[in-house]
This record gives structure tokens, sequence and C-alpha cells, in this order.
């Protein structure tokens, strides 16, 4: 027999598992120990009282025990004593044989049907706890579950929702003069933004709202943070099978046929269980007697039990019948925190699947407090905001001050490299002038930004970067450069073509990699400030949206990166060009839409495939060019034509295969920059005296020179 101090152990299994157990199963367990003590104690009483007490009979008539016949008158004898000649070993022996033979088998094995049954219930009710492919998810579950329970980061994230849908809306006239300010800031964002944007979904331009953080010490935002990454392998983990909900439901529905089957036959053999037997064996020659009469001294008590015991098994069978209805009738493998999200700020709460939905579900039959405060780990809000908080903390002001520089022009410079975010004391280097944000994937650039009043450059490197409104408003009057590296295109934010104000633009990455590829750049054409444009992809064509951009741009500069650029023939439409750079782009000769560009002061054709330039004679119609940087190619020779440049202050013929330089060069008076190393120049013509400007001349790494 089972100890009853031990009997707990079926009830709990483990006490890490208890939220677990939804009521009906925590009920069907201790309706389980109420039977083992039933099965218990009729067991005890079977071993410790008599089986059977039997009797034998002397008169017997048609196998019939009969009372002694009246043979003396017509008056009955006194009652006398039926004397026995048989001794107590006979008396035991008969007793024995009765019980095994003639005692129905239920009423004999009752306590151990019992013992039996509930076993069984006790161990279909508990298997998803032992069996190794579940208990393991269930064991990671809870201890999950209950660290995010205690977790100081839940309590704070839920008190500051409660603080945010209490917080009243404020009143009066300078509230009220406030809320129009934002909202006419609010208009004039949305009013700025290009067409193409308009029809996209705020949170598609990268523009997002704001919530206040609380505060939170080191130690317990490290703690907070590995919980988000428990959570997150855990859900891949669990969310790819339902294991545990298939065998949950098979052992509901093995107990559901269990109880049938045990009411099938209890009901009827309870009656099987008398007090009175009669017991006809053949062991005549032993005890002189053939048919015995016996009684069962538990028959009474035994039938109390099967009673109670049949109506106990009913409530468990009802209870599993409810159980395995409610499965049936609610999908379990899909969990919605539809309602936790209208009540909180964190409506990107995923729903849930598979066993992931299954094992909520069963945790809200035990307390649904647990799933709210669970949720708040599965939220990207909520993930964020704690990943600002460790931030500011690791990120102090004197650490920021530190790494400020001072760049090529003289700016303060601030280079933030792969962070999970910007720093809030960020926007407390009020003399901040350039920003740079490299490998920093989830940035959401706060409306804060607003201190920085000196900051006029941004630099966003691998850095899909989102904007708040009032942040947007901020940057649309203040950012003159933006400097922006992607390797998808998808990468650029689309509300960048918002801001107004900005003169100067550069774009490195792949802008060939689909076929619709120029509808985010589309947007271009809504920045009427742009002044400076740089390029650094691999194009083939130029794109329509930068012709048109080019009507007021005054710098354009082309990086292709070795790709052949070979439609060219749109550059003669931006006329108000002073500066065209194109570098890397394989051209072989010089574009003949260049000549047409009269406001051209300074042309870049560095590292492309150029081996002749007779075209050259044709710039004598670009009377402001002063600067022309040809080098890095494959130039052989230098037209005489070059002579006609009478303007040309700077020029570039470095790198090149040139061997020898034409005395027409020198008719370029203005010259003060001339730089012709790396060659294969021999002589050097003497009538480079003429040139009485030069204040720079480089003839390095060339053969001998003579002058």
């Amino acid at each position: 027999m089972i100890p009853i101090t031990e009997l707990r152990y079926f009830a709990d299994t483990q006490p890490t598992y208890r939220i677990l157990k939804p009521w009906w199963d925590v009920f069907t367990d201790y309706i389980s120990i109420i039977m083992l003590m039933i099965a218990v104690f009729g067991g005890t009483l079977q071993v410790t009282q008599d089986k059977m007490i039997c009797l034998p009979c002397k008169w017997i008539l048609n196998d019939t025990c009969h009372a002694m016949p009246n043979t003396t008158g017509p008056y009955p004898p006194e009652p006398k004593g039926i004397q026995y000649d048989l001794d107590r070993h006979q008396y035991n022996y008969v007793d024995a044989v009765c019980y095994e033979n003639k005692l129905h088998w239920f009423a004999k094995y009752f306590p151990y049907l019992v013992l039996l049954h509930t076993l069984i219930f006790l161990a279909c009710s508990n298997f998803w706890f032992k069996f190794p492919r579940t208990s393991s998810k269930l064991e990671h579950f809870v201890s999950i579950l209950l660290k995010c329970f205690d977790s100081p980061w839940t309590t704070r994230a839920l008190s500051e929702t409660v603080v945010e849908e209490s917080d009243p809306k404020p009143v009066g006239k300078m509230n009220g003069s406030m809320d129009k300010k934002a909202s006419s800031v609010s208009e004039d964002v949305e009013a700025s933004v290009p067409m193409l944007q308009r029809t996209k979904s705020r949170i598609e331009q990268g523009i997002v709202d704001r919530s206040d953080t609380g505060v939170l010490d080191k130690k317990e935002g490290e703690q907070a943070k590995a919980l988000f990454e428990k959570v997150k392998k855990f859900r891949i983990h669990v969310e790819e099978g339902d294991i545990v909900y298939r065998l949950y439901i098979r052992q509901t529905i093995i107990k559901v046929i269990k109880f049938i089957l045990i009411i099938s036959y209890t009901g009827y053999y309870v009656g099987q269980i008398r007090f009175s037997v009669v017991c006809p064996v053949n062991i005549e020659k032993l005890t002189g007697y053939r048919l015995f009469h016996c009684a069962h001294p538990l028959a009474t008590l035994f039938k109390i039990l099967a009673c109670f015991y049949i109506s106990l098994v009913v409530v468990y069978g009802l209870i599993c019948m409810y159980t395995l209805c409610w499965m049936v009738r609610h999908s379990l493998k899909r969990y919605s925190f539809e309602s936790i999200r209208e009540e909180s700020s964190y409506s990107d709460i995923p729903d849930l699947k598979n066993d992931f939905a299954f094992m909520l579900h069963m945790i809200d039959q035990y307390d649904p407090l647990y799933s709210k405060r669970f949720a708040v780990f599965l939220s990207e809000v909520s993930e964020n905001k704690l990943r600002q908080l460790n931030l500011n903390n690791e990120w102090t002001l004197e650490k920021l001050r530190q790494r400020i520089t001072k760049n090529s022009q003289d700016k303060l410079e601030l280079h933030l490299f792969m962070l999970s975010g910007i720093p809030e004391t960020v926007f407390d280097l009020v003399e901040l002038e350039v920003l740079k944000l490299e490998l920093i994937p989830d940035v959401t650039i706060p409306p804060i930004i607003a201190q920085l009043s000196s900051l006029r450059e941004m630099w966003l490197y691998h850095t899909p970067a989102k904007i708040e409104a009032p942040a947007l408003a901020f940057l649309r009057e203040n950012l003159k450069s933006l400097h922006i590296k992607f390797t998808d295109i998808k990468e650029i934010p689309l509300w960048i073509y918002s801001l107004k104000n900005l003169s100067e633009l550069h774009l490195t990455g792949n802008l060939s990699a689909e076929n619709n590829r120029f509808i985010v750049i589309d947007g271009l054409r809504e920045l009427k400030s742009l002044k400076v444009l740089r390029l650094k992809s691999n194009l083939t064509k130029l794109p329509q949206v930068v012709t048109d951009v080019g009507v007021h741009l005054q710098k354009l500069s082309i990086n292709n990166e070795g790709t052949k650029l070979m439609v060219l023939n749109s550059l003669k439409k931006m006329v108000n060009l002073t500066e065209l750079e194109l570098i890397r782009c394989d051209l072989e000769r010089i574009p003949h839409s260049i000549f047409s560009l009269h406001n051209l002061q300074e042309i870049d054709l560095k590292d492309n495939n150029l081996k002749t330039i007779e075209e050259i004679i044709s710039f004598q119609h670009l009377h402001r060019l002063v600067c022309l940087k040809l080098w890095y190619n494959q130039i052989a020779y230098i037209p005489i034509q070059i002579g006609t440049l009478t303007n040309l202050e700077r020029l570039y013929l470095n790198r090149n295969k040139i061997e020898k330089i034409p005395s027409q060069l020198f008719f370029c008076r203005k010259l003060r920059f001339l730089d012709l190393s790396h060659n294969n120049l021999t002589s050097i013509h003497p009538d480079i005296g003429f040139l009485q400007n030069l204040q720079y001349f480089a003839v390095t790494a060339n053969r001998a020179i003579f002058v």
C-alpha cells in the first residue's frame, strides 16, 4: 500500500508545475487522492479482518440447507446448539476455500481495482509533466514565466501603462495653444511629405510616436535584457510544433474512456457484494460436510465504499468530459493578446500559436495575470524601451564628450558605431554639429534632438532610422547635409524626402538590385533646395529622377564602382551644374553631353578607361572651367588643343601613360596646379617657364626628366 504522506506527490507533481494545472486538473487530482484513500482503507480492512466466516450444514435437502427435523412430538423441541465435530484448523481451511472459490471476484478484489484505476487516472493526468519531449518544454516555460512575473521591468512597464492611461489631458488656454502648435507642426510635416509617401502609413515612412520611459538600474536592466532573449529563443522553439497540445488532449480522451469503462462494469457488479454466501464445496472427505453457509463481514462496508467510489468516478468523468469539450470548442493553438493590446501601450504584442499558445491558455485557467505580465516580454516596444534605458546607463555625458572629434571641415563630430540605439545623453551635447550613426539597426530619432541647435549634418550608415514627427519638423528646418549608406534600397528612410532645407545628399549603395529600384528615390524631386547630390552605386544609366533634380543641382558626383555608365545624354539638362564628377564609370571617351553645361567650373573623370581625349577641344566652350581632373586613366598623349583652355587653373593628369607634353599646354597661363606624376615622361618642354602663376608642379614617378 502507498503511504498517505506520499499521496501529495501525485496531486502536486512538482511545485513549479502547479501554475500549469487548471482548476479541473487540481480538482480531479484531489478526487484521485480520495479514491486512493478508499483503496488503502479497504485494503487495510481486508488484511486485518476475517475475510469469510463459514459454518457447515448438517441437514441438506435438494442441495440446500434445512433446519433440524421435528421427530419427537407435536411441539417443537427447545432450541439447542448444533454440535459440529470440527476443530479450528478445519474451520480456517473451509473459510479459505470458500473465500477463494465462491466469493465473487468483484467483492474479493474491490480495493485493488480502486487502487489500479486511481493510479491510471493519476498517471494520465500527469503524464505530460513526465514525458521527455514535453516536460522539458513545460519546465523551461514555467521557469521563464516565473522570472518574467517577478522581473522589476515587468512591474515598471505595466505601471507606466497605468500612468499613461490615468494621466489627464491638459486643459486651459496655455494647453490649448500648445495643442494648436503641435497640430500645426504635424500638419506641416504631413504637407511636406511627397505624394508617393502620403499613400503609405506613418509606420512605413518611419514616423513613430513616443512614450517616456522610466528608470532602471544596470543590474535589473541586464537581467531583463537576458529575459527578452530567452523568450525569443523559446518562442521560436515551441511554436514549431504542437506535441504538448496533442499529448494533453490524448490523455484527456483516455481518462474519458476509462471513466466510461469503470462506470459500465462497476455499476453492474456492485450488486454482487453480498453478506451471505452459500458455499457448496467437495471437501466432505476432509471435514465430513459438503455444504457450508458463509458470511462476508466486509460486504456492507465495501458496498458503501463502492457506491461512494462510483459517485466520485462520475464526478471525475463529468469533469474530464467538460475538459474535452472545452478543448474542442476553443482554438487552443491560437492565443491572442487583443485585450492586453487595447489596455496597454504595447500594441505590437504578437499573437502566438501551437504549444506556446496552448500553455498560455492553461496559465489563464490558473491566473490570467501571469499572461498579462508575460506579454511585456513579447513586445518589441517594451524591448526598445529597455534597450534605451540600458543604453542611457552605459553612455554617460562624460563618456560621449570624450568621443567628440573635429573633422576635416573643423566641425564637432560624434560617431556612434554598432549601438542598440541613440543614448539620450547625446542630445545634451548642444555644441554638436555632425552626428554619425553607423550599423544601428533599430533606431528612432526622438523629438529631443531639437536641443542640438548646432546640428547641420547627419550620417546614417546602414542605419534605417525611424523618426518622430516633432523631430522631423526640427530636421526639416535645420539639417543641411545628409549621408546615407545602405545595402538594400528599402533601407533608405522615406522621411528624408520631406527635408525641405536639405542642400547636400550622399547616397551610397546598390541602386540596381531590382527592376523597381528607382521608385524609392523618386522622392528626390521634393528636395527643392538640393544643391549637391553624390551617388556611389553601380548604375547603368542615370535615373530620370536624378535628371529632374539636376535642374537645380550645382554639383553632381557619381562613383559607379567600375560599372559602365552608358547613357549620359540626360546630363545636358543639368544646366546649373558647376561641378561634375564621373568616377569609375568605365568611360572610354569624354561624354559629349558635358560640353553643353556652360556653367561647369570643375570636371573630374577619375579612374575611368580613357585612352584618348580628342574631345578636349570642345572644352573651349566651357568658359568657366577652372579645374580638370583626368587622373587615374589610360591616356597616352595630350592633344595640342589643350592650349585652348586658357582659363584653366588646376589640371590633374597623374596616373596615366603620357609620354610627351605638348608645348601648347603652356598656353594655359592661369595654371596654378599641375600634376604630371606617375606617367612615362622623359622630358619637360622649356616653355614651362611661361606658367608664371604655377604654384604646384608634380612630375614624380616618371622616367628621367630633362628640361
